[in-house]
């Protein structure tokens, strides 16, 4: 028997909608960079992109565990000396609710082109309403 090693060619995409309202951000966020980067399928290779379409609604009512929303800090830096920027993740959901769940799932996504390519497949919205519904995306529920 040999080993099978997929093509963009087999692989077929489907969509997938994920209510985030009230799940903890680290465990959708392991469910969400499985399904984009293929693991949940059979034909998985490592060095094609084998994952599927998601799109996440209500991004601004996740939930964290614990003292996180005042205590766990995002950074970012402006190139500049002593441009080093930080922001709490209460405020950060207030302004960008988006940008939890994306620094989240890009953290478990390999840190290369195939991952950026993988990163295109995830669709973020704070709110409840979504421009993907001519794709007839499937409802997928993840435990909170």
């Amino acid at each position: 028997m040999r080993t099978f090693s997929a093509r963009k060619e087999d692989v077929t995409r489907r969509w997938f909608v994920v209510d985030a309202e009230d799940k903890v951000v680290g465990r959708l966020a392991t469910r969400i960079a499985m399904i984009l980067r293929g693991k949940d399928k059979p034909i998985f290779t490592p060095h094609v992109d084998t994952g599927d379409y998601i799109v996440v609604v209500n991004a601004g009512k996740v939930r964290f565990t614990g003292r996180k929303w005042n205590q766990k800090k995002y950074y970012r830096h402006s190139e500049y000396p002593g441009g080093l920027k930080e922001i709490t993740a209460a405020k950060l959901v207030q302004q960008k609710p988006e940008e939890i769940i994306h620094h989240a799932v890009w953290g478990m996504i390999p840190h290369n082109r195939l991952g950026r390519q993988m990163m295109r497949k995830l669709k973020i919205y704070a709110g409840s309403e979504h421009p993907h519904q001519a794709q007839k995306p499937e409802v997928l529920e993840i435990e909170a």
